[in-house]
């Protein structure tokens, strides 16, 4: 049986074998939940960058460059992490940069995976969809805040292992934490999370939209996957 595991934060990789794993990236609040929106929207491609410099040089080969540090947007960069922001009908066909505090770096931190996925809460459905029908062993991997865990992607971690464990095999006990987590916050994850470090966060920045919309199930049907270094849809 295939097995599913989970990693709460990207400084705990290294205990991992990434080379036969479909890795799922999450960063609920709010790198793959904009990644996942700016695909539903027809982007072309978006290359995760985990250097702030790095992502602004992109512009020069004509690149959209996002990002965002501590929750606000860079200045002198097109577009933030605010999932609205990746709503417009312009960004259709547009190639952009994104660097974010979390998220991104969570994604270089992948990188020797069999597959890297972009997941969110936006398109749990289709992510779990996916990998039922995959051979392929999965490893989640939260974003957290600087290293550290946080609630929402442990949430968004035990909510696709819910999807999974009647088919798939837990690895560890992380799986197990993440799904009774989810089993106990599912009926109201806004509430669940108002204590929340980064939900406080970002409270102070009076983004609270962006919260409730990222912690939407289903949204949208958008598989986003890595390949040569650029995020194109599966």
């Amino acid at each position: 049986m295939k097995t599913i595991d989970v990693c709460l934060s990207p400084e705990l990789i290294h205990l991992y074998d990434v080379s036969d794993k479909a890795v799922v990236v999450v960063d609920i609040l709010r790198a793959t939940s904009c990644m996942v929106t700016a695909f539903a929207h027809g982007v072309e491609c978006i290359v995760p960058i985990a250097s702030e410099r790095e992502c602004e040089q992109m512009k020069l080969k004509g690149y959209v460059i996002s990002g965002e540090r501590n929750g606000q947007k860079i200045p002198g960069f097109d577009k933030g992490n605010s999932p609205f922001e990746y709503m417009d009908e312009n960004i259709s066909g547009l190639k952009i940069a994104f660097t974010t505090t979390n998220g991104t770096q969570a994604i270089e931190k992948s990188k020797g995976a069999k597959k890297i996925l972009i997941g969110s809460f936006l398109n749990l459905s289709a992510v779990s969809k996916y990998l039922l029908m995959s051979d392929d062993n999965i490893l989640i991997v939260c974003a957290g805040w600087k290293g550290k865990v946080n609630l929402e992607d442990s949430l968004f971690a035990g909510a696709l292992v819910d999807t999974l464990r009647k088919h798939i095999e837990p690895d560890c006990d992380a799986p197990i934490i993440a799904q009774e987590l989810y089993l106990r916050a599912k009926d109201d994850m806004l509430n669940f999370l108002s204590t929340s470090s980064h939900v406080k966060r970002l409270n102070r920045l009076n983004i609270h939209k962006d919260i409730e919309f990222c912690l939407t199930q289903d949204k949208y049907g958008v598989i986003p996957v890595l390949n040569r270094g650029e995020l194109t849809l599966l």
